[in-house]
């Protein structure tokens, strides 16, 4: 691997996530000698990673060079761009910028993990943060999520402009449209290098309006009759949850919301104004039983069928407030995150079991999308007129469509880089090229361990998880070797032993004639003699069942 060399007239550009894989967005601008950060994103256990909570990128690179790092930069304030935060900045502890919602939405967490000395920094639309080397300026742009920008970054080579996360929405909940004006004005000064959103480059045409979801809504509130409504939506589509509101309101229903992260966002949304809902509307949901069905509408969290989550826990009868009831109408507002698809179906399936009534997008227009399907894409090249383009934000078949798309529209291909994470785009006003790496990967979570969980530990909880466990216990005399006790066999996961007799008195026949053995040649090395029982019932009892089990075997001396 070529090490990345260090060139201070040249900006360099470089992903410690969001490239080949949905989430972890995390963007490096370094030039002189500045670094800034753009997002801090988390992203979620792929399945074999058994146990992990959640990865976030590895900051080696920025520890190395904290020194020179001036702050990170927030587009918006959805978990994977703010959810690495808490734990990167017990590492580097410098500023943040962001909208007054991103800032709120990180406060939240910086509280939890009683981080109080960030210096958190609240910027407006068109407001430029300048440094020595560099300036950052925030544009207005359209999401799922109120507040949400992109970040152009202006340097004496040229302007870096990223899109964060975006879909052009002429009609938003909130009124409040992208600025295209000003990114037209970055366009006449000339952007060097533009990095786009990829996630929805595979959709043809435009992504819909969030408003459009509003007649969906209404129809499926107009005919709840009686039922109890249920809605399940991501927290942080705030423009979501007030349209949910409004239905409520429009057909006098009271709303209780449900799931920890609902309640979180909920409450700063509202203490910040992104979030209009009465104090008369908005009850406790301690409260239900104090209403009919008929006057009820429960938010709650668990669209992508997390086990964990208030949904996942109402279907399956393990929500301590919430019991699915006949008749109730329950309403999934998202799209499946891929790779979720059967989280979600098995919860759907037990919803139905219960005798609910379940809505969900395959059936009903009650989701759109918040990011850019081609036209938009198209569209934003078009008005950005990048020299050179990045695609970001996607998996590696949604980052090269998105490449051949800004090929249709001229751009040449070697002006387009398709990057890996960790690569480094190094640039001036007249080139551009790939100079080497840095050092990355995922860090795994998994509950107060930050980074204690590897490949090695994640193979054993593999094993363990398809082939189950042995443990050998054999007590041996210090003075001549001898066996005093044992072998003695426990299994979990493996056989059931009290069912396998005759397998457990095989696997003990071979145990005994390696400590035979050992003791004839008069070796008292346990690291050796360990290691022949692990070989020996290895084989054994793959022979006997073509399964391998994880052997640990113990030796006692006494």
């Amino acid at each position: 691997m070529q090490l990345f060399k260090k060139n201070t007239n040249k900006i360099k550009v470089m992903a410690l996530g969001g490239l080949n894989e949905i989430g972890k967005n995390m963007t490096v601008v370094e030039y002189k000698d500045e670094i800034i950060v753009i997002d801090a994103g988390l992203s979620f256990p792929e399945d074999e990673m058994l146990g992990v909570d959640i990865v976030i990128p590895d900051i080696t690179y920025l520890v190395k060079n904290k020194d020179k790092i001036k702050g990170i930069f927030i587009t918006h304030g959805h978990e994977d761009h703010i959810g690495a935060l808490p734990y990167i900045l017990k590492k580097i502890n410098v500023p943040i910028y962001g909208s007054r919602l991103s800032i709120g939405l990180i406060q939240v967490k910086l509280k939890e993990h009683k981080l109080n000395s960030v210096k958190l920094n609240v910027v407006t639309p068109r407001q430029v943060i300048k440094l020595t080397n560099m300036s950052v300026e925030f544009i207005k742009n359209n999401h799922s999520i109120p507040d949400a920008c992109s970040i152009a970054v202006h340097t004496d080579q040229g302007i870096i402009y990223h899109t964060g996360d975006f879909k052009i929405d002429l009609t938003p909940i909130d009124g409040d449209v992208m600025d295209i004006h000003r990114i037209c004005e970055l366009s006449k000064s000339g952007v060097l290098l533009m990095l786009a959103d990829s996630t929805n480059v595979e959709r043809a045409g435009y992504t819909m309006s969030e408003k459009t979801v509003g007649a969906g809504l209404d129809d499926l509130f107009r005919k709840a009759n009686g039922s109890r409504i249920i809605v399940a939506t991501f927290a942080s589509n705030i423009h979501r949850l007030q349209q949910i509101i409004n239905m409520a309101e429009k057909f006098n229903r009271k709303v209780a919301v449900s799931g920890r992260s609902m309640v979180n966002v909920v409450g700063v949304a509202r203490e910040l104004g992104y979030l209009d809902i009465s104090d008369d509307v908005l009850i406790d949901l301690n409260d239900l039983s104090k209403y009919e069905d008929s006057e009820l509408v429960i938010i709650t969290t668990g669209t992508q069928g997390e086990p964990m989550s208030a949904l996942a826990r109402m279907a399956s009868s393990e929500h301590k407030k919430v019991e699915i009831k006949r008749g109730d109408l329950i309403i999934i507002s998202a799209h499946p995150i891929p790779g979720n698809e059967k989280l979600i179906s098995k919860v759907i399936n037990f919803l139905f079991e219960k005798g609910a009534e379940v809505v969900y997008n395959d059936i009903a227009d009650i989701h759109v999308s918040g990011h850019a399907s081609q036209e938009e894409l198209k569209l934003m090249q078009r008005l950005v007129k990048p020299k050179f383009f990045m695609p970001a934000h996607g998996e590696y078949r949604m980052l090269k469509r998105h490449a051949e798309l800004a090929e249709e529209l001229g751009m040449p291909s070697q002006n387009i880089f398709v990057m890996q994470t960790g690569e480094v785009l190094e640039l001036d006003k007249n080139s551009a090229k790939v100079a080497g790496h840095i050092p990355t990967g995922n860090v795994l979570v998994d509950g107060l361990g930050v980074g204690d969980v590897g490949n090695i530990v994640l193979r054993d909880r593999k094993h363990l998880s398809e082939d189950g466990l042995m443990i050998v216990v054999v007590t041996i005399s210090k003075e001549d070797g001898k066996v005093l006790a044992g072998p003695d066999i426990i299994s979990r996961g493996f056989v059931y032993v009290r069912e396998s007799e005759d397998l457990m008195d095989g696997a003990k026949y071979v145990i005994k004639q390696v400590l035979k053995e050992c003791e004839e040649k008069n070796i008292k090395e346990w690291a050796y003699l360990k290691n022949n029982i692990k070989e020996n019932l290895k084989e054994y009892l793959y022979v006997k069942t073509k399964r391998n089990p994880m052997i640990l075997p113990i030796i006692m001396e006494v």
